[in-house]
C-alpha cells in the first residue's frame, strides 16, 4: 500500500502580480502563471537567502519542483512606465547604493527610460512544492519560512505584495491533484469581506482550472500539452535563464476527478 508523497502547498493572491517572461526591448510582459524563477525567489526571500548567494540559491533550486493551479487567472493590466536614471558613465566614480543616490546627479545628466509593464489583476494561485531529495532545503523548513519570512515577499515585483495569508501546509498524497484536493484554504472573502462592497464577493473563475507541473512530478492527470519555458535560473548575477519543460492540463474541480 502506498504511503503517498509529501507536498508543501500555499496560496498566492494580490490585487496585482507580474510573472516575468522573456523581455524584449521596452516591453516587460507577464506570464499568466507564476514562473519557476519567481517561486524560487519567493522561497529564497522567505528563508533569508541573499541574491548574491548563488551557491545556496542553486541548492534551493535543486531541492524543489513546482506545480501551479490557477483558481483565478485574473485580468490583464498594462502600465505605461517612465523612470529617470543616470547613465552608467555618470555613476562611474560615485556610489549609487540607493535610488536617492542615483537621482543626486545633476538633472540635466538624467535620462528617461520608457517601457510598458504587464500585470495580472486579482489572480489567485495554489502552489504545490515537491522535494527532489537533493539540495539542502526540506519542506518543513520552507513551510516555517513562509510562516515567518526573513525578507518581504512579493508577487513578481516589489510593488505587488501578497494580499492574503499564504497558509502554507504539508499534505501527504499520491499526486499533485490529490494534494490540492486535500489542502484546506480559507475562502478569499473570509479575509477580504471588509474591503468588498456590501453583498459582493471576490470574483473567481469558473472551472476548468489550468494546472501546470514540472518534469518528475506525479500529476494525477494526463497532460494536454507540454511546452518549454525559459525560467530556470542559471545565474542571478548575469540574469541568465535556461529552458525547462512544463506540462499543462485542466481540472474540473478540486472535489471531483479531473476533466481534460
Amino acid at each position: 500500500m502506498s504511503v503517498g508523497n509529501s507536498y508543501l502547498l500555499f496560496q498566492l493572491y494580490g490585487p496585482m502580480s507580474s510573472w516575468g517572461d522573456v523581455a524584449v526591448g521596452e516591453s516587460r510582459v507577464s506570464a499568466a502563471l507564476p514562473s519557476r524563477s519567481a517561486l524560487l525567489g519567493m522561497l529564497g526571500a522567505a528563508t533569508g537567502l541573499k541574491r548574491t548567494n548563488e551557491e545556496q540559491l542553486a541548492s534551493l533550486s535543486a531541492s524543489v519542483r513546482f506545480a501551479v493551479l490557477a483558481v483565478s487567472i485574473g485580468h490583464f493590466m498594462r502600465d505605461y512606465h517612465t523612470v529617470q536614471v543616470p547613465p552608467a558613465s555618470v555613476l562611474k566614480n560615485r556610489p549609487a547604493r540607493t535610488r536617492r543616490d542615483e537621482l543626486s546627479v545633476p538633472k540635466n545628466r538624467l535620462r528617461t527610460i520608457l517601457s510598458s509593464r504587464d500585470y495580472r489583476g486579482d489572480a489567485l494561485y495554489r502552489i504545490v512544492v515537491e522535494s527532489t531529495g537533493r539540495g539542502g532545503f526540506d519542506l518543513e523548513r520552507l513551510r516555517q519560512a513562509l510562516l515567518k519570512p526573513v525578507f518581504p515577499l512579493y508577487l513578481g515585483r516589489k510593488a505587488c505584495p501578497p494580499a492574503l495569508p499564504l497558509q502554507p501546509q504539508i499534505i501527504v498524497a499520491d499526486s499533485v491533484l490529490e494534494s490540492l484536493q486535500k489542502a484546506v484554504f480559507d475562502q478569499p472573502g473570509t479575509w477580504l469581506s471588509d474591503l468588498l462592497p456590501t453583498g459582493k464577493s471576490l470574483s473567481l473563475d469558473q472551472p476548468p482550472y489550468p494546472l501546470v507541473w514540472e518534469d518528475g512530478m506525479r500529476a494525477g492527470v494526463d497532460a494536454l500539452k507540454t511546452t518549454a519555458r525559459r525560467d530556470q535560473p542559471r545565474t542571478r548575477r548575469r540574469w541568465q535563464f535556461d529552458e525547462r519543460l512544463e506540462h499543462r492540463a485542466t481540472i474540473s474541480s478540486l472535489e471531483e476527478n479531473p476533466c481534460t
